[in-house]
Formats: structure tokens, C-alpha cells, sequence
């Protein structure tokens, strides 16, 4: 890969970049307070499994198909992968996620666009196309950026689903909670299993994407009326 590419990729998985991701535990926070995740092995358990089960199966395969309509942007079809996947948003939670940060990310992303030397020149259309959706989902919005680095979807996907697993074992060090040096080793473990599943996403035919994972939505759906919570997720 291209190291400047690889430098924008690192640019769009890292927790500096301001979208909100921080605010969010997806359910996670009700699986800690109802004793389902008690320590560094049911953490581990429970991101495993929604990491392979739910976001692999879905959300991932999604991006990777909107970074490559972006390449030669078809609206369309960007559109309607768009409201799909907020028709798909399995809780009230976590539509409301995908929202909030889809918006933030699109505040930033022209700043984004005028930070790179060779913008490319779908840019412009893009910001033009997103501005057009009611609601631009995050997935949406992210892989638009994403694209723009020059990355290839599956490029695009392994960061997507590090960022994702990297802010879940945030979220467990400070609710079971757990120490740094295992959060360290979750990380470690659990990043091994990103690269197939990348491979696999990118050549998941549509017809295949699905989230069913009744235990995830249960644990959303009951944070919502969760006493005390640090998360909004």
C-alpha cells in the first residue's frame, strides 16, 4: 500500500478523529451491568461475537461496497445502501448512533477534502451527494473519506472494523473495568481475526448481508432504560 494512503487510513480509524465514536458501547454497557461481562474473557467473548457475527455480516460489507460506488459515485445506489442501513439500525440507540455520527463526520470531511494534495475530483460530487440525504448514515459518510484516501474497499473495511474494535475495548476497559495491559491483549487477540474477515466481507454478495443477533439488540434495546449509564449506547 501506498504509505500515504496508509497514513489517511490510520487518519480515519483513529479515535482523534471527532465523530463521537467515544460516547458509544452498542449494548456492551448493559452487558456489564447485567453481569453477562464480568471480565477480560467475557469482554472478550462478547466483541469477538459481535465483531464476527454482526458488524462482519453487515455493516462491513456495506462500507466496502460504498467505497468502491464512490470511486465513480453512483448516486442511487449510495443513496439506497444509505437508507437501508438506517432501516436496518436494529434499536432506537443505535439508529440514533449512526446519525449523530454520520452528521459529525460530514462536518469534518470537507475540512478532510481540503486537506489532501490530489483531492480526487469525485470529491466535490460526493460532499454534493451527501448533502442531498436526509440523514447520511455513518458507514456512508466514513467511506466517501475513505474512498478519497485511495484506498481499495478492503483497505477501507480492515480500518473500519479496527476503529470499531478499538473503541469496544475502550468502552470495556472503563465498564468491567479492565486494566490497560488487558485492553492490550484483547486488542491483540481479537485484531487477528480483522483481516479474513475483511476478505470475506468485501466478496459477501448482497443478498448474503444480514445483522441478526437477537442477544445485541436485546442488550440496546434494554440500555435505553438503563439507570445509571456513562455511554449513550
Amino acid at each position: 500500500m501506498n504509505p500515504l494512503v496508509l497514513i489517511r487510513l490510520l487518519h480515519l480509524a483513529s479515535p482523534a478523529l471527532p465523530v463521537g465514536a467515544y460516547s458509544y458501547s452498542q449494548g456492551l454497557e448493559w452487558a456489564v451491568e447485567s453481569g453477562v461481562v464480568q471480565d477480560e474473557a467475557a469482554a472478550g467473548q462478547w466483541i469477538a461475537d459481535a465483531l464476527q457475527w454482526n458488524l462482519a455480516q453487515w455493516e462491513a460489507p456495506l462500507v466496502g461496497r460504498l467505497v468502491e460506488l464512490w470511486s465513480d459515485p453512483m448516486a442511487d445506489a449510495i443513496a439506497a445502501l444509505n437508507t437501508g442501513f438506517l432501516a436496518a439500525r436494529e434499536t432506537a440507540e443505535l439508529r440514533a448512533e449512526t446519525v449523530q455520527m454520520g452528521y459529525s463526520c460530514l462536518k469534518v470531511l470537507p475540512e478532510l477534502f481540503d486537506a489532501l494534495p490530489q483531492c480526487p475530483p469525485f470529491a466535490t460530487t460526493g460532499l454534493a451527494l451527501l448533502a442531498t440525504l436526509d440523514e447520511p448514515a455513518f458507514p456512508t459518510v466514513w467511506s466517501c473519506a475513505a474512498a478519497a484516501s485511495g484506498a481499495s474497499a478492503e483497505s477501507a473495511v480492515t480500518a473500519y472494523l479496527w476503529a470499531w474494535l478499538e473503541n469496544q475495548v475502550m468502552g470495556a476497559i472503563k465498564l468491567v473495568p479492565l486494566g490497560q495491559s488487558a485492553g492490550q491483549r484483547l486488542l491483540a487477540r481479537l485484531s487477528e481475526k480483522i483481516p479474513e474477515l475483511s476478505r470475506t466481507a468485501c466478496r459477501l454478495p448482497e443478498s448474503e448481508w444480514h445483522n441478526f443477533a437477537p442477544g445485541l439488540v436485546l442488550a440496546s434495546s434494554r440500555h435505553e432504560t438503563q439507570y445509571s449509564r456513562l455511554f449513550r449506547s
